[in-house]
């Protein structure tokens, strides 16, 4: 399985209505939710020494925010994964809830469960359940003739990373740090976007799977850099929407402080990235 795409091969293997988004979208008699769940792994995501707990924590609970808003639902409650190393401090568990409960506090998000083990490596995992606000947006909605953006700027997540992995130190406001959500911006335009997902592998991959779920292609009419395609965990988001609703989107994005960077166009036909895949 060297060759192989593990994670697709893991999705099908329980495939069914549900998978394949950033989460969920499930109907009850009160309205229609989201669950999403992601990790955040020690050795994975991060390096011991790189964040403190409070970053670990704010970082862990925002990646998994980003989904949500992804979809245009609204967080409204979060269960916890911990796996916590034996000797981790009262302290530190300490400045570990403080980071869950800022971020949580900001969005109206409660923490109402969980589990804890012990591990040799900090090990979060964290599922979020939302309410949709009006309709979902899919990664499988964008159509032939769909501009195709994202919001803010991507590239400098994978400096950071970079600057660590080099022995460097990163500013305390780092992207690599702490993810910025669009979530205003999103709300507002949810209406007029056909597509979207945020950008979590980097854009060229995360592009290629927007693409699979819409079964199109994408010709880019901007020249990007390759920072801007393969700077993973951003958290930007990803859409597509009509070209009679650009001036709709670009007047949103003014509204609501968004840069907004308009850079391919949807076509038929498939769309390949040769960005590599993080997950293994």
């Amino acid at each position: 399985m060297a060759a192989m795409d593990k994670e697709k091969f893991i999705i099908e293997q329980f495939s069914n209505k549900f998978i394949g988004d950033d989460g969920a979208v499930v109907s009850h008699e009160r309205g229609e939710w989201v669950y999403s769940k992601d990790l955040f792994c020690e050795g994975t995501h991060f390096l011991a020494g790189w964040l403190s707990m409070e970053e670990i924590a704010r970082k862990a609970m925002l990646v998994n925010l980003s989904d949500a808003v992804a979809m245009n639902a609204e967080p409204k409650f979060a269960l916890l994964g911990l796996g916590l190393p034996k000797n981790t401090s009262a302290a530190q568990i300490s400045a570990l809830r403080k980071g869950f409960a800022d971020v949580c506090d900001e969005y109206g998000v409660t923490i109402i469960g969980g589990d804890t083990i012990g591990s040799d490596k900090i090990l979060l995992s964290v599922t979020v359940i939302s309410r949709l606000c009006g309709k979902a947006v899919l990664r499988s909605g964008a159509k032939k003739g769909d501009l195709v953006a994202f919001t803010g700027e991507l590239g400098g997540s994978l400096k950071g990373l970079r600057a660590l992995l080099n022995g460097g130190r990163v500013a305390s406001n780092s992207r690599f740090k702490r993810p910025i959500l669009k979530d205003k911006f999103f709300y507002a335009a949810a209406g007029k976007i056909n597509a979207a997902m945020d950008v979590s592998d980097g854009l060229g991959a995360d592009l290629a799977k927007l693409c699979a779920q819409s079964r199109c292609g994408a010709k880019f009419s901007k020249r990007l850099s390759k920072h801007e395609l393969n700077s993973g965990e951003e958290y930007e988001i990803l859409f597509t929407f009509s070209p009679k609703n650009r001036a709709k989107i670009l007047s949103l994005a003014r509204k609501t402080r968004t840069k907004i960077t308009i850079f391919a166009k949807i076509t038929k036909g498939k769309f390949k990235s040769n960005a590599r895949n993080h997950h293994f």
